[in-house]
């Protein structure tokens, strides 16, 4: 997911449908189905069509529990310490990775492109002399970035907790795994996959593609590469692509069939693509009808942020729901909002216990608030508590 803000962070006409998949069983069927071809010849970014019964979103568990970065919850962000614990917990989708450039042109899995908080590059003195201000999407970021880097460079760093004030158990893990690379990744999915008797799925998001286009290092085509490789652009692959630049995943879906979610922030922001191109619509404006209708000619879903489904009045407690998920499964949008986390901070304020930063609130409350309003889904730091919520949601 993208950056958030302090209280989140510190079938449709005319579109691919892919709510039409039976349920794959385990074992050796589920093995191939990256790989299935496409059944009706559609070509990648086509036009209607059904998804065939091998795979598709429909084959997920609903309400979706999508591990956010992982079990970030628990391990270091963006690692496969973070990824395989996610799947042992009981994760349908793992969020691998948010995707950043090299400068030598490889995808790596960190939440932002500045990796001074992620990672012990602080404590290498021979990269202080990479240390930089730059202007990211219009927000002055003093640190280190990875497109200074190459591979190899980067490979010699390893991963450290984001934030040790609320998670200070998760430093007992700081420097055991490094960066991962988003081939890594899809090899690594095919081997849980072979190793779980299931399909692993995960969910890449593209971060700051204006930006990194703009220095001649754009992430779109290369993720098409890859997924092509790997045999995973099709829309029954499980492989889900999210991004905050709506014109982002339009360029995608000329070039990939997967499933494609456009994610959107605050009400009052504008994605940067619209910033940069000098359209004046905000994310109120893509939540209307009308928005909604655009973006499901060309995606599959949205990933809102939580508030944007129930918003919080002054003192931070949850309110009246929105019309956002009864509008957007109007015109055939799936929604997984972002993020649920069990620390206080992070809570609505109706559902904190107590005002340590790393204490636990009532987050089974608050998952049940949200489950209630008909989401599909939702990421997750914990993504054992997500499956126990879930449990108690859809037996009542």
């Amino acid at each position: 997911m993208g950056t958030q803000r302090p209280n989140e962070e510190t079938s449709g006409t005319g579109r691919r449908a892919l709510l039409g998949a039976a349920v794959l069983g385990a074992g050796g069927a589920v093995l191939g189905m990256a790989g299935t071809a496409r059944a009706d010849g559609a070509r990648p970014g086509g036009g209607p069509g059904g998804y065939g019964v091998q795979g598709g979103l429909k084959s997920l568990p609903k309400p979706t529990i999508v591990g956010h970065r992982g079990a970030s919850g628990y391990r270091p962000e963006h690692t496969f310490g973070s990824y395989q614990l996610a799947l042992d917990l009981g994760a349908d989708i793992v969020e691998a990775g948010d995707l950043v450039p090299t400068k030598d042109g490889h995808l790596v899995c960190r939440h932002e492109p500045e990796i001074g908080g992620t990672t012990d590059v602080a404590d290498h003195p021979e990269f202080a002399d990479r240390k930089k201000t730059k202007l990211l999407d219009g927000v002055s970021t003093t640190g280190w970035f990875t497109e200074d880097f190459t591979l190899a460079e980067l490979k010699t760093l390893r991963a450290i907790e984001r934030i040790p004030a609320n998670r200070p158990h998760n430093t007992l893990y700081n420097g055991r795994w490094e960066i991962p690379t988003f081939e890594e990744v899809l090899k690594w999915q095919d081997e849980q996959t072979r190793a779980r008797g299931k399909q692993v799925w995960i969910y890449p998001e593209l971060k700051h593609p204006t930006y990194f286009r703009k220095q001649g290092l754009p992430l779109e085509e290369r993720v098409a590469k890859l997924l092509g490789k790997h045999r995973k652009d099709r829309r029954t692959s499980p492989v889900i692509i999210q991004s905050f630049e709506p014109t982002s995943i339009e360029r995608l879906n000329k070039l990939v069939d997967n499933p494609l979610v456009v994610l959107l922030s605050s009400a009052d922001s504008r994605p940067w693509d619209f910033v940069e191109t000098g359209d004046p619509r905000t994310v109120a404006d893509l939540v209307k009808p009308a928005g909604l209708r655009e973006i499901a000619s060309y995606a599959q879903g949205i990933g809102p942020t939580l508030d944007l489904v129930i918003p919080r009045d002054a003192k931070g407690s949850l309110t009246q729901p929105t019309t956002l998920v009864r509008d957007a499964h109007k015109v055939g949008l799936i929604l997984h909002p972002w993020t649920l986390r069990n620390e206080n901070p992070f809570l609505p304020a109706n559902f904190r216990k107590g005002t340590d930063a790393d204490a636990y609130g009532d987050v089974f409350g608050a998952y049940q608030a949200y489950f209630a309003t008909g989401i599909d889904g939702v990421f997750t730091d914990q993504p054992d508590t997500g499956v126990l919520a879930r449990e108690d949601f859809v037996g009542h």
